[in-house]
């Protein structure tokens, strides 16, 4: 599907995700000079099904009804959520055209920083309660708040990436996409009216899910597990998680209080609304002052420093274009060595600054989908920085992380066994073998291997 253009003007490059409703593309906007955007495509018949409309039902209906949510939902104005650019249809398929939003998943982040620090984890949660407070304001419920669907930006802000489930419950006509009675959401973080399905689901619902993922950064682990879903709605109705307290002594008390309100088999014995959750996180939040030191994606960094610059602020890639010609043959703004007129040459740079444009390049170019050039550049990047930074730091590790992937994806089996088999020797040293970090990269270390006939 690379190369398809989508309502002749979205190009689509790479695949971002896959969920029940469809999938999500990285691709660009041709109109406006090639913008990085992402397109969600969802075939109208799969959202038919999964709506509860049976295979009877009007999909024209539907395809109104869609455009109707998607109206509401691009009313949304918030830097918590992503913005919505476009929807429509395309054949069998309706599409939504989002803001590509940097950074990683709160559930990858979480896999390396678990369990988070207090501060991390109510940065997080207070940042999750003003977007949602924007969202129930205008009548909508998220329905599908999980780590997966949440993206921490590299700095710090978080960001809700998908409505696409969400329940608009007034449009006007009292319709709606997903209609009472059709279970959808993800198991563990579904609140048990949802599970049940046998009364409409509020913005309570919301809040459980904030309750379990406030449970899950505290602890590194969800408040219920069970192999089935059956198994969680039971333990949710019939069983107490384990306390915050035994599991996270340093946590306030009153904070595990919180959490367990939010986890209240009741609606109506949870926090009154988004705001009510906030106000009682804000005397745990960080306070003002300098970010941590040499951590990436700190949530609590728009807390400490709250609208500060991001000093490595990423290009944008843009289409090249000839700069326009003085009458010299020089370019019209006087200048002949790509230097800023009046101001000579630009100086020399540290190893620290040459760092940080390498890694400016490699976010514009990831943006772009040129993966074969991102790995060029991290493999000359990473002696690099640990001259800059040591061996042991994080930056370190992020570069390494990166660079594996970025080799596997492009094929580069051979190159990539070598530092996925160091990272997997020092993230088992520091989190054990069963770490969900661990695991992926030994699944990717089987996957080169078995490439390259080692099996």
């Amino acid at each position: 599907m690379n190369g398809r253009r989508v309502a002749g003007r979205y190009e689509l490059t790479e695949p971002l995700g896959k969920g029940a409703m469809g999938q999500v593309w990285g691709g660009h906007d041709l109109s406006l000079g090639g913008r990085p955007v992402a397109v969600k495509l969802m075939h109208s018949g799969r959202v038919a099904s999964l709506s509860g409309l049976g295979s009877q039902a009007d999909l024209q209906e539907l395809r109104d009804r869609f455009q109707r949510e998607c109206r509401v939902t691009a009313q949304l104005d918030h830097p918590g959520l992503v913005t919505v650019f476009d929807a429509g249809e395309d054949g069998e398929e309706l599409y939504l055209v989002m803001q590509r939003v940097e950074g990683g998943d709160l559930s990858d982040h979480l896999a390396e920083h678990a369990p988070y620090p207090v501060d991390w984890a109510v940065a997080v949660a207070a940042q999750l309660c003003s977007a949602l407070a924007e969202v129930h304001a205008v009548r909508i419920v998220h329905r599908d708040l999980k780590p997966g669907n949440i993206r921490i930006r590299p700095d710090g802000r978080v960001v809700i990436l998908d409505l696409g489930i969400a329940a608009v419950t007034d449009v006007g006509d009292g319709t709606r996409l997903t209609r009472t009675g059709a279970m959808v959401g993800t198991p563990v973080y579904m609140a048990p009216e949802q599970a049940m399905g046998d009364i409409p689901v509020g913005p309570a619902a919301d809040l459980y899910a904030l309750g379990v993922l406030l449970y899950e950064l505290l602890t590194g682990r969800a408040p219920f597990e069970a192999p089935e879903a059956t198994g969680l709605l039971y333990k949710k109705l019939h069983e107490p998680p384990v306390p915050i307290g035994r599991l996270r002594p340093d946590a306030p008390p009153a904070l595990a209080t919180l959490v367990g309100r939010l986890l209240d088999r009741d609606p109506a014995a949870r926090p009154a609304d988004a705001h009510e959750v906030h106000a009682a996180l804000a005397p745990y939040l960080p306070r003002p002052g300098p970010p941590s030191p040499g951590l990436p994606m700190d949530p609590g960094r728009p807390f400490r420093t709250p609208l500060a610059p991001w000093p490595d602020r990423p290009v944008r890639p843009t289409r090249p274009t000839s700069p326009p010609r003085g009458p010299t043959g020089s370019s019209a703004h006087g200048s002949t060595s790509g230097s800023m007129p009046g101001f000579g040459p630009p100086p020399a740079m540290t190893p620290a600054e040459d760092l940080s444009r390498t890694l400016t390049q490699v976010r514009a170019l990831l943006s772009a989908g040129h993966y074969t050039q991102v790995a060029e550049l991290l493999g000359r990047a990473l002696p690099a920085a640990v001259a800059a930074h040591g061996e042991g730091s994080p930056i370190v590790r992020t570069l390494r992380k990166q660079y594996a992937a970025t080799l596997v994806d492009t094929g580069q089996y051979a190159r990539a066994l070598p530092e996925i088999a160091r990272l997997i020797q020092e993230l088992t040293a520091e989190l054990g073998p069963y770490d969900p970090a661990v695991q992926q990269l030994r699944q990717d270390e089987a996957l080169c291997m078995q490439r390259l006939g080692a099996y």
